[in-house]
């Protein structure tokens, strides 16, 4: 009951923060902004999201791919359909509450494909890690090719955030976590030898078995090319998405890929914020868009409408078609099943 308590309130506190965003954001328009918004909206070059659309579509069957790639040196091989309907449901349990479409799309794909969860989880972990290492190298790419103009606004907002009086120093912060981190460390290690017959301690040691399995076939991974490679097509995607949307409307098509990067650096921390970036991404991109002397909101509401869009119907199709394409394979096998007998 309590569970199902915190997560309602979790979801709530993260719904919250987006329709505040939602609302900050749009109270503080000026007059002037507020016609820029509802002319470029009506305006914009729509025929330019198709090709938003399909690239978006081809970025997300690519991470299914190398989700699939990890999963294959644990001995199981699933389907690139099944693996691809479970990461849309995912992505679509994401855009209402943060970090639950990984939880979805695992159960999902272990239910069909009858692969265990944990090792699914570990498999995510591992794909987490990768897309934060890539996501540190668009920040530095992004600081690389414009110096100058990127350099002024990351002084401006670290001067911002120094002229804020601490209270407590850094450093004693930064001590009373890691003595918070070590007595963590300690008392969990104590309680597992003491208890290592407890029916909760022995899930809990296969839950850890099962992750740390699912987390090491990097190791085993036969196919390393092609992961780095869809992983490196999934993030040229993310970028692509943005710099073809800058035509879409006329305030922002004379913006070339050094302006999609830093949109992209951005941006991408917004999808954390709020559920799906509701309020949040549009936030982050006119902020962005303000370092090239381009004060619009339209474009961040656009592509926030378009890519939450896409996930929104795609992803309920392939709910529907997961479910449908597997009871018929259960069904398949059973037949054949009673046909041997």
């Amino acid at each position: 009951m309590m569970k199902k308590v915190y997560s309602v309130l979790k979801y709530l506190i993260f719904l919250g923060i987006g329709i505040f965003l939602t609302w900050w954001q749009l109270s503080k328009m000026t007059p002037l902004q507020k016609v820029q918004f509802k002319d470029s909206l009506l305006n914009a070059h729509y025929i330019i999201l198709l090709p938003v659309f399909i690239v978006t579509i081809l970025g997300h069957i690519s991470r299914a791919v190398r989700w699939k790639i990890l999963i294959e040196p644990m001995g199981y091989r699933p389907t690139t359909t099944n693996t691809f309907y479970a990461t849309m449901c995912g992505y679509f349990a994401n855009t209402f509450l943060p970090r639950a479409g990984e939880i979805l799309r695992c159960t999902l794909l272990s239910r069909y494909e009858k692969i265990p969860v944990t090792k699914l989880f570990g498999t995510i972990l591992l794909e987490r890690i990768f897309d934060l290492f890539c996501y540190f190298i668009i920040i530095i790419i992004t600081i690389l090719i414009q110096v100058e103009t990127v350099s002024d606004f990351i002084k401006t907002k670290m001067n911002q955030i120094t002229s804020i009086k601490q209270s407590i120093p850094i450093w004693i912060i930064i001590l009373i976590l890691l003595f918070l981190a070590g007595m963590f460390f300690i008392i969990v290690r104590w309680v597992l030898k003491r208890y290592k017959d407890h029916k909760y301690v022995i899930k809990l040691k296969g839950l850890h078995i099962g992750l740390r399995e699912g987390f090491t076939t990097i190791l085993h991974l036969k196919k390393r090319k092609k992961f780095l490679a869809h992983t490196i097509f999934i993030w040229s995607t993310y970028l692509f998405e943005i710099y073809i949307g800058f035509s879409a409307l006329s305030a922002t098509s004379s913006l070339g890929i050094g302006a999609a990067f830093s949109v992209l650096s951005l941006a991408t921390l917004a999808m954390i914020v709020s559920p799906g970036g509701l309020g949040a991404f549009p936030l982050a991109v006119q902020q962005v868009l303000l370092i090239y002397n381009v004060d619009n909101i339209s474009f961040g509401w656009l592509m926030w409408s378009v890519t939450t869009g896409i996930i929104v119907v795609v992803g309920s199709i392939c709910f529907g078609l997961l479910m449908y394409q597997n009871k018929n394979k259960n069904e398949k096998e059973q037949l054949n099943q009673g046909t041997n007998i």
